[in-house]
């Protein structure tokens, strides 16, 4: 099973980016220089066929001194079953052309998110206040409205502090346990208090993704459009995807889930975790009672917001429809 899976995340990887084959057939390793554009990640999958080895290549690299750094010039030596850089040495006047490419770095692999994926709300989490009404009672503001909020500088605000809306749907129960893991919230704009008292504020809303309107909560702004950028695990993980951001029960490349791993697990910003669905055996076909099939592997997302016990991911790649309730698993880089 662990070698069917095993080929199944490297079909997967393959697919993720453009491939390059280099095979040697002895210990006597292939040179190639690194150029403008080359990553660890690009490196790992073009020669190794696994984008996930470069967290190896980095740690067993020390001429790298920062993952997210490589240069143009860079030999590397290429072998069947592992890549080794060449420490870096001054440049001379005589050295070919190839190796006096610019110093410019070449940055890791990673993913942007805009802030309006949302998450999920749990128990312990706590708003810090609400909108309460707006100017003429109106139902739906959007930017540059006016609305009051709960929040005076009895709770520490001030004048100019910003808060990030949000709105609250529905609760999320566990797919498999039926537990309550949390409300799902979806992000509706930012506001800025301009007049702050002892129990109340009165604010401007700077921007808006969706309507907003009176019971609305906030919590502290904070920059919502980030690169994440991928990071190997230290150990081994599994879930289940809980709830998508749209509802819908099939989402692919792109969407936005939510699975049941968070910080007390383990999980952080960056993780790279498979899709799998299992595979249900036709026993009329088998001599044998079948239990359990490999796994299918079904697609990959990366973790771009962590919670307590559920964090937000992103699809990054789906070869097949994918659903809640759909497992998935961060296997730690060995």
């Amino acid at each position: 099973m662990k070698r069917v899976f095993s080929i199944g995340c490297m079909l997967l990887a393959g697919a993720l980016l453009t491939v390059g084959t280099v095979r040697a057939a002895s210990e006597e390793p292939t040179i190639y220089v690194i150029q403008k554009g080359d990553t660890l990640w690009g490196l790992s999958d073009r020669f190794l066929k696994d984008p996930f080895y470069w967290p190896n290549l980095w740690a067993r690299n020390p001429a790298i001194g920062n993952p997210h750094f490589i240069y143009p010039g860079q030999r590397v030596r290429v072998y069947p079953d592992r890549i080794e850089i060449e420490p870096r040495t001054p440049v001379s006047p005589g050295t070919p052309a190839v190796q006096r490419l610019s110093e410019e770095p070449v940055p890791e692999r990673s993913f942007l998110v805009s802030g309006s994926e949302g998450f999920l709300m749990e128990k312990g989490l706590k708003p810090s206040g609400r909108i309460i009404t707006t100017n003429q009672n109106r139902q739906i503001v959007g930017e540059d409205d006016i609305v009051y909020t709960d929040i005076g500088t009895v709770h520490g605000a001030r004048v100019g502090d910003r808060f990030s809306i949000y709105k609250k749907l529905d609760a999320i129960s566990h797919p498999v346990s039926n537990v309550i893991l949390g409300e799902k919230v979806i992000p509706l704009g930012t506001l800025q208090l301009t007049d702050v008292e002892e129990k109340v504020s009165k604010a401007i809303v700077t921007k808006s993704y969706q309507e907003i309107g009176p019971g609305s909560f906030l919590l502290p702004h904070r920059d919502k459009r980030r690169q994440i950028p991928l990071r190997a695990a230290d150990h081994d993980l599994a879930g289940y995807i809980v709830e998508t951001q749209t509802g819908n029960t099939a989402i692919g490349e792109g969407d936005i889930a939510f699975i049941d791993l968070g910080e007390k697990q383990g999980i952080e910003p960056g993780y790279f975790l498979y899709i799998l669905r299992d595979v249900v055996p036709d026993q009329q076909y088998a001599d044998i009672s079948v239990e359990k099939l490999p796994s299918e592997v079904v697609g990959a997302l990366v973790v771009v917001q962590s919670g307590e016990n559920t964090s937000t991911a992103l699809v990054v790649k789906s070869i097949d429809t994918i659903y809640r309730g759909d497992r998935v698993e961060v296997r730690k880089t060995r």
